[in-house]
């Protein structure tokens, strides 16, 4: 059994959901915030991933970082090496969806790694009739900057799991794959 740890930060504008759904992962589900409250600094929250067929885990180190530039310069110092990236919008602003490319720069300029395991996240897709931002479009983006995409609901319990799942894996097969090439060069 292999038990890796990795750094991952979960970035994206105010309110879009980081921390709800950081905190629904970490509790199974059973906790979900009523009452909402500005992250100011990075919060780190660890969660152990088992990785499926493998007997490996993965401790995800998930640093939730405020939305709001103001914050940003105080926690950018610790984003430094990361092992993977979340990327959160929220599907009823296009504002959010159009900044996810900053905050993807601003994260690959912190690692010296050319792959960087990383999701983009789509949040409060339980809002169907307010929804902005369509699925086809953030599914295209995500693509074309090597993202896997996921449509969460919060509120709803929906797939708040999923998108810290697929980091894991893809962590996991990051790791091996290294490992063999290393294996290779002997």
């Amino acid at each position: 059994m292999v038990k890796l740890s990795a750094k991952c930060i979960v970035a994206g504008d105010s309110t879009v959901g980081k921390s709800t759904l950081i905190q629904l992962f970490r509790s199974d589900g059973s906790h979900f915030q009523k009452n909402y409250t500005m992250t100011t600094t990075m919060d780190v929250i660890v969660k152990t991933v088992q990785i499926p067929d493998s007997g490996d885990q993965v401790e995800l180190f998930l640093c939730d970082s405020p939305g709001k530039p103001l914050f940003y310069e105080m926690t950018e110092t610790l984003w430094d090496q990361p092992g993977a990236l979340c990327l959160v919008f929220d599907v009823t602003s296009e504002a959010s969806f159009a900044n996810c490319a900053r905050w993807l720069q601003r994260v690959k300029s912190k690692t010296i790694s050319p792959q960087l395991p990383g999701v983009l996240v789509a949040n409060k897709a339980d809002l169907t009739g307010r929804r902005v931002v369509d699925k086809h479009q953030a599914e295209e983006w995500a693509a074309s900057h090597g993202l896997e995409y996921f449509e969460t609901s919060a509120k709803e319990l929906e797939n708040y799991d999923e998108p810290f799942r697929a980091l894991a894996k893809m962590f996991h097969h990051l790791y091996y794959e290294r490992l063999e090439t290393f294996r290779n060069l002997l």
